[in-house]
């Protein structure tokens, strides 16, 4: 598997970027608590490798704005 930039260097699988979100909602629950559908498919799409986090970030300050 090549490095992929746009995660860091332990966020390159589809395992270690559900660990890093996990990580994130127990430093932060309300990233959790507070999910909406739209917040929850984001972080679906981070896991899966479609998003960067900071991809994520920038659509839910979006919905904020």
């Amino acid at each position: 598997m090549a490095f992929d930039p746009l995660f860091g260097p332990n966020a390159q699988t589809p395992q270690q970027r559900a660990n890093v979100l996990r990580q994130l909602q127990l430093t932060h629950p309300r990233l959790k608590t507070q999910a909406t559908p739209y917040a929850q498919q984001l972080y679906a799409r981070y896991v899966a490798g479609e998003l960067s986090w900071g991809d994520v970030r920038r659509a839910l300050d979006e919905t904020t704005a």
